[in-house]
């Protein structure tokens, strides 16, 4: 078996470098998760918020969704004006055309996972400093200086006494419904909390698999991506007719259209990880070992039998 990381889309957030962000009440550590293993439509950061600070100015974004998960550490929920606490295993979602938000960590830092949709032409507007990232570029309002300067001059956002309600966006891990699932090769629990926290075009499951047993059956995408972060145990992952261990940290991209199944083992104690995945009804999800396949956008499946490209031409 290979030694993980040993593959194009395979990464481990150790060795992930860090990208500093500094300004003002904004202060943090960044890695592009996503980007190293070789994510295409999706984006990835592990952000480390300093105690007392802010992970990015209040913003909005046009038509992408974020779908952030706590990995430690405690802070606000700062959105639309109201905070909320949060800890870790909280899970909460940013739907495309929602109201200003960010995070501020608490008195031991602020440590997050961020998923989210790579729209080449989305806009993330900046109300308090009216400014817009739009496409490659900051879209700016009588100024030329940064928009991290010109959020620090702005000073933090108010902060309130937190509210005791929870919002439809937010829910804890332990909250949310287990489903379990016992075959002869699969053994899982997963629990939905892209569904919990009302995602619309992404979803994040939490998944703990089985020593010895499958996370689902081996099969492969034509439009939907995925991306998959080991939070704890060990297992392997399973690439065609590859495998490569995983632990603690490491990080798989599946990009659409690769041909190429994957699936999940879990040893030792079992392995347990994030799924984050794309929506797409255009989706077809093919099961080498059944030859079944699904069609997402109708809810349909079938099974092919694989014929040569010329059978019944000539």
């Amino acid at each position: 078996m290979s030694k993980a990381p040993a593959h194009e889309n395979l990464a481990h957030w150790d060795k992930v470098a860090v990208e500093r962000r500094e300004s003002g009440h904004i202060s943090g550590n960044w890695r592009r998760l996503g980007a190293a293993a070789g994510a295409e439509s999706i984006g990835l950061s592990r952000i480390q918020i300093n105690p007392g600070m802010w992970s990015t100015p209040a913003h909005t974004h046009g038509r992408a969704e974020e779908i952030f998960f706590v990995l430690d550490g405690s802070g606000l929920l700062w959105q639309e004006g109201v905070n909320f606490d949060i800890t870790e295993a909280d899970c909460f979602v940013f739907p495309g055309g929602m109201g200003p938000h960010t995070l501020k960590a608490g008195p031991d830092g602020l440590d997050v996972l961020a998923f989210s949709e790579n729209i080449g032409d989305a806009a993330t507007f900046l109300p308090r400093s009216n400014v817009s990232w739009l496409g490659v570029s900051w879209v700016e309002t009588g100024t030329l200086d940064h928009p991290l300067r010109l959020e620090a001059a702005q000073g933090p956002p108010e902060v309130k006494e937190s509210s005791s309600l929870r919002p439809g966006n937010l829910a804890r891990l332990k909250d949310v419904k287990a489903v379990g699932t016992s075959k002869k090769t699969i053994g899982r629990i997963r629990r939905d909390l892209g569904l919990a926290v009302g995602s619309h075009s992404s979803g994040l499951a939490q998944i703990s698999v089985a020593p010895g047993k499958l996370s689902c059956p081996p099969h492969c995408h034509s439009a939907e991506e995925e991306l998959f972060v080991v939070l704890e145990g060990e297992g392997a992952l399973l690439l065609g007719d590859e495998e490569y261990e995983l632990k603690q940290g490491c990080v798989v991209a599946r990009p659409p259209g690769t041909g190429i199944a994957h699936a999940f083992r879990g040893a030792g104690g079992g392995l347990t990880l994030l799924a984050y995945g794309t929506r797409r009804s255009t989706d077809l999800c093919y099961y080498p070992r059944s030859r079944k396949v699904s069609f997402s956008g109708i809810g349909v499946i079938g099974q092919i039998s694989p014929v040569d490209y010329w059978e019944g031409e000539e």
